[in-house]
């Protein structure tokens, strides 16, 4: 679907680097250190944030599903520099990024630490390296495979993530130990930049991404490999990892056990379909302050802890704020605002019979300017896509559990 600009975007990074010819990889096992083990990993929030930008928000996402109207492609730096290390069972603190674009949290890559976006709508472990330019690399920690006694160069390999305006990074690949929370997988795939876009060079919080989405979008060739949770699931208490997200504070991503204090009730399970990569699920109805209604689009959805906003069917944005006072489509402001004084309705979504509840007073992402009399919706339209994206603004009124034994999604209301 993105071809072409997979094309245009491996040009433009083969200007600033050559990368390997690929040659055929034999995919190494990964061992844990875990035995049946449970670990948590904390977030909590950036002191650097200052004020949210729903228009950025907006445009991140779109920019990564390739949906319409997205902001032009960004160009491509030359190659990039890195740094520092962990133990088993131990806490990672989380920081969400300025905007709450993204919420990071420091990962031990061959002892190096680095601050990673956990990111269960895409599938590669990439960071920063010290293969970078020093001006790409700027502020951010680059890994470096020269200071790991436990690297291993995987000969050939490459991988190359595009995202739908173009931007993405490539690199090199190679195994080390990579160390979440006190869990270690000693021959994780790491997959090393050596040329990134400007929009990721720019985004100076963050190092790489921890992909927590299905292998099979893995974009390392001629070999794909397997994310952190494949390799370490059956070695975990249970085959889940869950995600008890918070507005604006701490918040826990959880591998390998349940918190059932973490919630009310029972969790809810939804088959999920897999075929795309994803943790994607039917999304049929939802309801506005208490009123249920079909979604005659009816697109399907994807859980995705990588997008700050809940990116509905355009019908579904339109009939919420159809019944918020004085809120307008906004081209300006980049989506639906409102006046920051407005009484804001539930909604709730359908995650396949599941009906997943947003408060109304979690709808709000950010005031649009200094005063603070115009706010930027939470929820916002999918611009006419074929996906709906349910992000951050669900996942803090919802707690989630991502199984990948059964391939299913539990959910409940946070307490």
């Amino acid at each position: 679907m993105h071809s072409f600009r997979a094309i245009v975007l491996l040009v433009a990074l083969l200007a600033a680097v050559v990368l390997a010819r690929p040659a055929p990889t034999k995919t190494t096992e990964a061992t844990k250190t875990l035995g049946k083990r449970s670990f948590k990993v904390p977030r909590s929030l950036n002191p650097k944030i200052k004020r949210k930008d729903g228009a950025a928000a907006m445009r991140k996402a779109m920019r990564k599903f390739g949906f319409k109207h997205r902001a032009a492609a960004a160009a491509a730096a030359t190659p990039a520099a890195n740094t520092t290390g962990g133990t088993e069972n131990g806490e990672v603190a989380a920081n969400p990024e300025e905007n709450e674009a993204l919420f990071l949290s420091p990962v031990k890559v061959g002892g190096q630490t680095m601050n990673l976006d956990f990111d269960s709508g895409s599938s590669d472990l990439w960071v920063f390296s010290t293969q970078l330019s020093k001006q790409a690399i700027g502020a951010h920690a680059a890994f470096d495979s020269t200071k790991s006694k436990s690297f291993q160069a995987m000969d050939g390999a490459s991988f190359l993530i595009t995202y739908g305006d173009g931007s993405g990074a490539a690199g090199t690949v190679g195994l080390d130990t990579v160390d979440i929370g006190g869990a270690t997988v000693t021959k994780q795939a790491i997959e090393m930049a050596t040329a990134v876009s400007q929009s990721f060079v720019q985004d100076t919080n963050t190092d790489g991404l921890v992909g927590l989405a299905f292998s099979k979008i893995n974009t390392v060739k001629p070999q794909q490999q397997k994310t952190f949770f494949d390799n370490i699931m059956n070695d975990l208490e249970q085959p889940v990892f869950t995600a008890d997200l918070t507005n604006d504070t701490t918040g826990t991503y959880e591998f390998g056990k349940i918190d059932n204090t973490k919630f009310k009730g029972e969790l809810t399970y939804t088959a999920v379909n897999s075929s795309q990569g994803f943790w994607q699920f039917p999304s049929k109805s939802f309801m506005v302050d208490g009123q249920k209604m079909e979604n005659t689009v009816g697109s399907d959805a994807i859980a995705d802890t990588g997008t700050s906003l809940l990116m509905v069917d355009d019908n579904v944005a339109k009939a919420y704020y159809a019944k918020v006072k004085g809120a307008v489509n906004d081209p300006q402001a980049g989506g639906f605002v409102y006046p920051c004084d407005a009484a804001m309705p539930d909604i709730a979504v359908a995650v396949g019979d599941y009906m997943a509840n947003i408060p109304g007073d979690q709808v709000t992402f950010a005031p649009v300017d200094d005063a603070g009399t115009m706010c930027f919706g939470g929820v916002q339209g999918n611009q006419g896509a074929d996906l709906q994206i349910f992000g951050d603004t669900m996942f803090k009124a919802q707690f989630v559990a991502f199984n990948g034994g059964n391939q299913s999604l539990g959910m409940a209301p946070k307490n």
